[in-house]
This record gives structure tokens, sequence and C-alpha cells, in this order.
């Protein structure tokens, strides 16, 4: 018989009331507290903290507080990754995040859902579908990302975009829902003279 994390990580129905889940959230809350409390210069000792918590990082990353999450190990972040104020990402499924991603303020990363069926709901049933953000994404501010979706590298999701479908690579997206504008070309390059 499988245990509620056994079946969370497979993508089945599960109780997230579980004594097992309910520590590992807890563990997760109190390194996160102890991250979102650290003074404005003690970079190195924030870093260390999120290290211990998240299920891969890279050698340069940068995350302001406050961030939360649900268990941390899920989490996976590339190389020279950012993220602005007020990340939440519930990582009750992977969450893998590829290199050069910025994150603006107040984005939710939600792999966390609940069954549309009320009976199913009130009986405390949850799922978690993973996510996956390509290279180089942005994300623009308050930018909401459901279970199960993915985004291809180099796209942009504009603010305020609750995306719930996959994002192609290479494009500009927004919207609620989200979708695809336009191609992200040489172009979008030219334009700032550089």
């Amino acid at each position: 018989m499988q245990t509620e994390k056994e079946k969370m990580l497979a993508r089945n129905l599960y109780k997230a009331s579980d004594p097992e889940l309910t520590k590992e959230r807890e563990f997760a809350k109190e390194i996160l507290f102890d991250f979102n409390n650290v003074r404005p210069a003690e970079i190195e000792k924030r870093n260390k903290l999120i290290t211990k918590l998240l299920g891969k990082t890279s050698a340069t990353f940068h995350i302001e507080p406050p961030l939360r999450c649900d268990y941390g190990y899920n989490i996976e972040i590339g190389e020279n990754f950012y993220a602005n104020y007020n990340l939440v990402i519930l990582d009750c499924a992977k969450v893998i995040i590829g290199d050069n991603v910025l994150i603006a303020p107040n984005v939710g990363i939600y792999a966390a859902g609940h069954p549309l069926h009320f009976e199913l709901r009130i009986e405390e049933y949850e799922f978690a579908l993973p996510i996956t953000i390509g290279n180089n994404v942005w994300l623009g501010g308050n930018v909401v990302i459901n279970p199960g979706v993915t985004i291809g590298d180099n796209s942009v999701i504009g603010s305020g975009s609750i995306v719930t479908k996959d994002i192609p690579a290479n494009v500009l997206a927004f919207g609620n829902p989200c979708k695809v504008v336009r191609q992200i070309t040489g172009d979008d390059k030219k334009i700032w003279q550089i």
C-alpha cells in the first residue's frame, strides 16, 4: 500500500494532512522562517539555508525574501536564477526551473491542485502535477503558473498572466488565460541599440 507521500509524488490523489507530509512541511517552514528573517546583507547565510531546503541549487542564484514553499525538496533551480520578493512555490510535485530565469515580485508557481468534484475536496484529497520552466525565461510580476504547465526556453510571460497551458519556446505570452501573443525575434534586441 502506498503512503500519502508516494501517492503525491506519483501524481495520484493524496491527503496532505498525512503526518509524514505535515512534518515535512513544518521542516520547510522552519528553514523558511530563518531564511526570511536573515539580515539583508547576510546573503551567504541565506543561501546556505536555502540550499539545505531545495532539491537542487546552482552555484549562482539570488532569492529575495520572503519565499514560501511546501516542501522544498521538489524544487530545482538552474544557474543565475533570480527571484524577487514574495515568490510562492507549492512544490507537491517537481518544479524544475532552468538557467538564467528571472522571476518578478508576487509570482505563484502552483504544482498543487484540488479535484473539481466537491465530494473529493470535502474528503481532503489533493493532486500535484510537475511544472517545468525552461532556460532564459522571464516571469513578470503577479504571474500564476498552474499545475502541469511547461514554459519553453527564452519565453517571456507578461505581468498578471495566469498560465493554464504549456507555452512554447521563444514567445511573448500574456493574459488571463495566458496566450501566445507573438514570437520573440532578433528585432527585439535591436530596439535597445546595445
